[in-house]
């Protein structure tokens, strides 16, 4: 494990850091600016980092570009961030206490910062708003689903709220606007490593209903694979059951796939705990 940061938050992130390997190296480099290209050139503009001196040690001196190569040495730094354009929809907190906070997730927002999806995040996001810097989700949804997510506010409230995810003790119900089709036999349950409780709940016009899905494990894209494997793929799944290639940054048909309840045992205090969204199928794009 590294050593504290000496840079602050930015954006809500910690810096990211790269370390030199320890002594024994046939081959050492002769500077550490050499290093750092080496290290990192695939990955930022280590030339601009360097000459504006946003490469620090552990004391926060910069890292010059002819300093001596030594081993077993932290570099810090803060990448560069794209412009992200906003993801449209409202994040409402659905609940908030000491332990725990509870959203609405729209459709578009990362769960957590990762590749190009950074500050529109609901981790960085709600880390600003709420003044949480340890917030940390304790399960996922697609950056395409929208729904309930729930959060821990520190750091010493996520193991007793992570096992009940890993142990199958939360309840989740989703609830997915797909294909009508009246030659299958409803409730069924899918099982195929992962398993799915399918159940209709109601018509929707002609040729579309809405259906609740109860899942009882937790794979990548699990319900819209299940649902594709039936013969009714989720309204404007940009995946199943073709990949439609569309930019990170569109918008304009959310999924129509909603995370709507979560419920459970609260692990510290015994109470029973159940959250649900305010959203409501179909969803809009401006109302995600």
């Amino acid at each position: 494990m590294p050593p504290r940061s000496p840079l602050p938050t930015r954006h809500g992130l910690g810096a990211a850091w790269v370390r030199t390997p320890d002594r024994g190296r046939s081959e050492p480099w002769p500077t550490m600016g050499a290093w750092l290209r080496h290290r990192l050139s695939e990955r930022v503009d280590v030339e601009r980092l360097l000459a504006d001196e946003r490469f620090v040690y552990d004391d926060l001196r910069p890292v010059r570009e002819g300093d001596d190569y030594t081993p077993h040495t932290f570099v810090w730094f803060h990448r560069d961030l794209r412009d992200e354009p906003m993801v449209p929809g409202e994040l409402p907190v659905l609940h908030r206490d000491e332990r725990i906070v509870v959203v609405d997730k729209p459709a578009f927002l990362s769960t957590i910062p990762r590749g190009q999806h950074v500050l529109q995040s609901v981790v960085v996001r709600l880390r600003a708003e709420l003044g949480l810097p340890e917030l940390t989700p304790l399960h996922r949804l697609d950056r395409v689903t929208s729904g309930v997510l729930m959060l821990a506010t520190e750091r010493r409230w996520r193991g007793a709220y992570q096992q009940l995810f890993e142990r199958g003790q939360v309840r989740k119900t989703y609830r997915a606007l797909a294909p009508w089709r009246d030659d299958l036999t409803l409730p069924v349950t899918v099982r195929d490593g992962a398993e799915t409780l399918v159940e209709l709940e109601s018509r929707w016009g002609e040729e579309l209903a809405v259906y609740r899905l109860t899942p009882r494990t937790g794979r990548t894209h699990q319900l819209r694979l299940h649902l594709h494997g039936l013969g009714i793929p989720i309204v404007d799944d940009p995946l199943y059951p073709v990949d439609r290639e569309i930019s990170i940054d569109d918008f304009t048909r959310p999924l129509q796939l909603l995370a709507s309840e979560l419920a459970f045992i609260d692990p510290v205090d015994g109470a029973g705990r159940r959250f649900t969204s305010v959203r409501r199928l179909p969803l809009t794009a401006a109302e995600t």
